[in-house]
């Protein structure tokens, strides 16, 4: 069974849609990432799952139980969900044990007790119970925060933002923690990031969220291969496109020559198009190379990055950014060559 379903589920604010007949499924121990830019709907999703908003169309179900539709509206309180906030929402009148303790209603003294220790345990807090928040750094505020959401043992937990407001330098240690934390109380999770490197490293699958729907569900992995439409693809990584025309299933002819795919692909021969080509997948090589002039551009600007120097480049008035190789150096207007590596090809007709 499917800790979460949503069907055809639609919200507008002031007469403008900000969800528009969205279908998502979450599976039982699953987290999966919301992903979109600013005004996707991804924000209002949750709010809907959650119960903070009525969504008047469509149907909500969690863990099998319908709790949304035209005619049925269960409060937030009685959906048996676990919430984290982009600020946490911890008490700061409350100690570490109290704001963990805080939901865990009709348990004895000593259940409450034990749980309030396991949570500690789990979290990495165990000396930090007498606490207040404002005695703890930001990702120790987020573990009481994930704490106190998994206490009481949703069914389903909610993240808005979570990791928005912890430093750089820790934020993915954290989130590594917070990832384990969820699986090891084998709770199904959905998490809201405008962050594909923070989707990429908390979540199972992913839903990119364009103009308040799914645009596609998969895999980190599956997302990034094969994007399904151009949002999708560059969303998900910067690139370039290329005018391209469908040769064979693994050949595109484009202006820097024949580009080889490395999987085939269920396209026409003579299709004409676009390819979505990422700057890992291209090369540069000196200007001595024999190759034809066409496939020449010149380096605008360069910086170093430790281990190789990442260059600038202009391609059909596109600027993209190529890692040169190790050893690799190239000077300001230099003109250099342009190598499309074999690759799974994203191909989008015109």
């Amino acid at each position: 069974m499917s800790s979460l379903i949503l069907q055809s589920v639609s919200y507008a604010y002031n007469g403008t849609k900000v969800i528009d007949n969205l279908d998502l499924t979450l599976g039982k121990d699953e987290i999966v990432c919301l992903l979109g830019a600013s005004g996707c709907g991804k924000t209002t999703t949750l709010k809907a799952i959650a119960g903070l908003i009525e969504a008047k169309q469509g149907q909500v179900f969690i863990d099998g139980k319908l709790v949304s539709d035209a005619n049925t509206f269960v409060s937030p309180e009685h959906r048996n969900i676990g919430m984290m906030f982009q600020d946490y929402a911890l008490f700061p009148h409350l100690t570490v044990a109290n704001n963990i303790a805080f939901g865990l209603s009709g348990m004895s003294k000593a259940d409450k007790h034990a749980r309030v220790s396991e949570m500690l345990k789990l979290v990495h807090l165990v000396g930090c119970a007498d606490r207040f928040p404002h005695q703890l750094s930001g990702g120790q505020q987020q573990r009481v925060a994930i704490a106190r959401a998994l206490a009481y043992k949703p069914s389903l937990l909610l993240l808005d933002e979570p990791f928005s407001n912890i430093d750089t330098q820790v934020r993915f240690e954290l989130i590594a923690d917070i990832r384990r934390i969820i699986k090891a109380q084998q709770v199904s999770a959905v998490f809201v990031t405008h962050s594909k490197e923070e989707a990429f490293a908390f979540s199972d699958t992913l839903a990119v969220m364009h103009q308040g729907k799914i645009a596609q569900q998969g895999t980190p992995e599956q997302l990034f291969a094969k994007p399904r439409s151009k949002e999708v693809a560059e969303f998900l990584g910067q690139g370039i496109y290329l005018s391209a025309t469908v040769l064979t299933a693994t050949e595109y002819q484009t202006q820097f020559g024949v580009v080889e795919s490395i999987q085939p692909q269920q396209h026409g021969v003579a299709d004409k198009g676009v390819i979505y080509v990422r700057p890992h997948q291209l090369e540069l090589a000196s200007n001595n190379d024999t190759q034809q002039q066409s496939e020449r551009v010149s380096i605008l600007s360069s910086r170093f990055i430790g281990s190789a120097y990442v260059y600038t480049v202009v391609i059909d008035e596109q600027e993209i950014e190529v890692a040169a190789q190790y050893g690799q150096s190239f000077e300001i207007n230099e003109q250099v060559i342009i190598k499309i590596k074999p690759h799974t090809v994203n191909f989008f007709e015109s």
